[in-house]
């Protein structure tokens, strides 16, 4: 055993003397970081004004994002895992707020995507690290209640960009949704630096092929998806090659993990059924909510006239939901088990957005649209609050990097797909012409929402943790050294 992982097991445990500052650095970081998945939209028409860009554009400046985030978040686990958590997580907030002021000096689109792209890197390192950073500072006895603070303030990121971003745009600047994080990155990384104890991680190899393949797999099928928006559609050479190749690339990646001695992502690994099904059910999650909010927002400025503001104070009572039920969904995840609770809360959102479908017209009235709002965000404070502590405790400690890495991974790829999978539902079947053509192609997207949602909350039924991980997480995270040999093998 190294030198550098006894010190790493050790600083482990010793950052537990101080997990409510562990709590507030990674928690800020993690919400940092989410928020500026959903940030933008409210943003879209007045960037589409200012800089100009197309609806492939405007999709773009959202999935620049996400698809960075997501193919390189594994990555990033593993970089903190070699050359240590700590370190890469204040690396990873540097690059974030270097992009970040990027994006707000961008003069024109495509030099907002390229630093969106950047923001998402960072970003990608950010998150992983965050919650195995937290994990291993936080007592065992204490940590599903830590747990569930990080997830809600995940949940109230997602739901809250929209607000925010509202607000910014029209009071200050769209810049400022960008410039804002530079000053909260600023203040995380020292406190981190010397709040935070270092780890390492028993995977300290770097999957370069790994990496490649599935970035370009994930980017082509991405790709494929958007421009199929227009660009002679579904037939055209251009986009079946994308999807093919990126389909073919998936493949090769799934073989190479199988068979390379240090996999990014082990294949085994989803061999566990509480692992796969969460993986699963927030892919489709992330699909069906990313790409229902993309476009309401749209729908609220275009269509009905809103500013900014006025469609963020509307989506409040989505946004304030998580903050008033997260609490509760941690109490009832504690009695009830997660999984009845991240079930239920994927079901309230496919009701919502079916609840939308069948309502929804042009002049539809904010009180007709309300019930929606509610149960979308009950639904999220739900499906967030128990789903760390669920993922986290379905695999060993030895594992819950990569675990981390790749549930939040998975999300991401969802939202993508998502935003590209919706926006050609909506392309399909209408368009901006007017506020019917509008509705013609959202209540459709609405429908394949929903039933995304519907399959997540029947994939996420079999999110059940095999008992003999039950108790691993909390034996072994007390050790002074978190190893495969202390932790013993996976089961």
């Amino acid at each position: 055993m190294s030198t550098d992982t006894v010190a790493a097991g050790r600083g482990a445990a010793g950052a537990g003397k101080s997990p409510g500052m562990a709590i507030l650095i990674t928690g800020l970081a993690s919400f940092m970081a989410g928020l500026d998945n959903l940030v933008v939209v409210t943003a879209l028409p007045t960037i589409r004004e200012k800089l100009g860009g197309s609806l492939e554009e405007l999709e773009w400046t959202i999935n620049a994002y996400t698809l960075s985030f997501a193919v390189l978040m594994m990555f990033g686990a593993a970089l903190g895992d070699r050359f240590g958590r700590r370190r890469m997580f204040i690396a990873g907030l540097a690059v974030f707020a270097g992009a970040s002021a990027a994006a707000a000096l961008a003069p024109g689109i495509n030099e907002l995507i390229a630093a969106r792209a950047v923001q998402g890197a960072g970003a990608a390192v950010v998150m992983p690290l965050s919650l195995t950073l937290l994990t291993s500072a936080v007592p065992a006895a204490k940590r599903g209640a830590a747990l569930g603070i990080y997830g809600a303030l995940n949940g109230l990121a997602i739901a809250g960009g929209p607000l925010i971003g509202g607000v910014v745009v029209q009071h200050v600047s769209w810049q400022w949704i960008f410039w804002i994080n530079v000053p909260v990155a600023l203040v995380l990384a020292p406190l981190a630096w010397r709040r935070l104890a270092e780890s390492r991680g028993p995977n300290n190899h770097l999957d370069l092929p790994g990496t490649v393949l599935v970035s370009l797999g994930i980017l082509g099928l991405v790709f494929g998806l958007i421009r199929a928006n227009g660009h002679g559609g579904w037939t055209d050479p251009q986009v079946l090659g994308s999807l093919a190749g990126g389909a073919v690339l998936l493949f090769l990646f799934v073989q190479w993990e199988r068979r390379t001695s240090a996999p990014m992502l082990p294949m085994s690994m989803f061999r566990n059924r509480a692992f796969s099904a969460v993986n699963a059910g927030g892919l489709l999650m992330s699909a069906g909510m990313y790409g229902v909010v993309f476009l309401i927002t749209q729908f609220m400025q275009t269509i009905q006239l809103m500013s900014p503001t006025e469609a963020g104070v509307r989506m409040l009572a989505w946004t304030a939901m998580p903050l008033l039920v997260a609490p509760v969904a941690g109490i009832l995840s504690d009695k009830l088990g997660g999984r009845p609770v991240v079930v239920f809360g994927l079901s309230l959102m496919a009701a919502a957005f079916a609840y939308w479908a069948l309502i929804m017209t042009p002049d539809a009235s904010y009180a007709l649209q309300l019930p929606g709002y509610i149960l979308g965000g009950v639904g999220i404070a739900c499906f967030f609050a128990p789903l760390l502590n669920l993922t986290m405790s379905s695999v060993a400690v030895a594992e819950q990097g990569i675990a981390s890495g790749s549930t939040s991974a998975t999300r991401e790829l969802g939202a993508a797909l998502g935003v590209a999978a919706l926006a050609s539902v909506f392309t399909h079947n209408g368009g901006y012409a007017s506020g019917q053509d509008f509705v013609d192609g959202f209540v459709p997207a609405l429908w394949v929402g929903s039933a995304a949602l519907v399959l997540a909350a029947i994939v996420m039924s079999f999110a059940k943790r095999p008992a003999s991980l039950g108790e691993q997480p909390v034996v072994a995270a007390d050790s002074p050294e978190l190893t495969p040999e202390t932790v013993g093998p996976a089961r």
